[in-house]
């Protein structure tokens, strides 16, 4: 076995979706018992993390893709960190109007996506297995559909971010809240990992991407639980006056 058969080997994204989906039902079971909008958002857009995932193993697994289930696995993919960034939009948003008017436009973003990648005729020897295929089965760079991508991924990857950076900027300053902050750390860490992994994707750099994406979500869950099953929380908003709702607080 080849590094780079390693290195693309279906045990890697197999583990990404064992893990994206696990943090899918934690984060589902505190919207079944709070009803928050932000979780909810993040719900969606784990739940599209541990698909694209389990897709991509499956392809890596058969050494092919199914037309279908390739063009869903596109917009699953390309569109997951949108609704991540929702949800912090959410978090961070006083006026309920901005989130809502993003959701509007991830939604007619979504809808335009699904047309076009089930309207346009794929490209047969673009269609391989695995991660090599990097969204060029449906056309070149900067054609539509695949310019799709991009409302999701560069405004998504913005709230993500940014929420991460104003919750640490808030929590380094406080000693009894060090662990929010290290948990947006971890957060803001995973962000960068999937962004640049995605990117590089799309520009056919591939190698090692199943990883990033492994890494990515490991971050994003350790910093879940870091933030939100501790009991310093509860502990410390005795103690000390509450601040203002970090993006990391479930």
């Amino acid at each position: 076995m080849s590094a780079q058969e390693f290195w693309s080997g279906w045990w890697w994204p197999a583990a990404t979706a064992i893990l994206g989906f696990v943090f899918t039902g934690l984060v589902l079971n505190q919207w079944y018992q709070r009803r928050k909008p932000h979780q909810l958002a993040w719900t969606i857009g784990l739940f599209m993390y541990g698909a694209a995932a389990a897709m991509e193993a499956y392809s890596e697994y058969t050494g092919e893709w199914v037309p279908w289930v390739y063009r869903i696995y596109i917009v699953l993919a390309a569109s997951l960190v949108g609704f991540l960034g929702l949800g912090t939009l959410y978090l961070i948003s006083r006026n309920r109007l901005w989130p809502r008017l993003y959701l509007a436009f991830l939604l007619v973003c979504l809808v335009i996506f699904f047309y076009g990648t089930f309207t346009v005729d794929l490209l047969e020897d673009k269609l391989v297995a695995g991660i090599v295929v990097g969204g060029q089965a449906l056309g070149a760079g900067g054609s539509f559909p695949r310019v799709m991508s991009l409302p999701f991924n560069i405004t998504g990857t913005i709230f993500l971010l940014g929420g991460a950076i104003v919750s640490i900027w808030r929590f380094a300053r406080k000693r009894e809240y060090a662990y929010r902050m290290w948990a947006n750390v971890l957060i803001a860490a995973g962000t960068i990992v999937i962004a640049g992994a995605g990117s590089m994707a799309r520009a056919g750099m591939t190698v090692g991407l199943y990883v990033a994406e492994m890494v990515a979500s490991a971050l994003l869950l350790a910093g879940f639980l870091m933030a939100g099953t501790l009991k310093k929380g509860a502990e410390a908003a005795t103690d000390h006056a509450p601040l203002p709702r970090p993006f990391s607080e479930r």
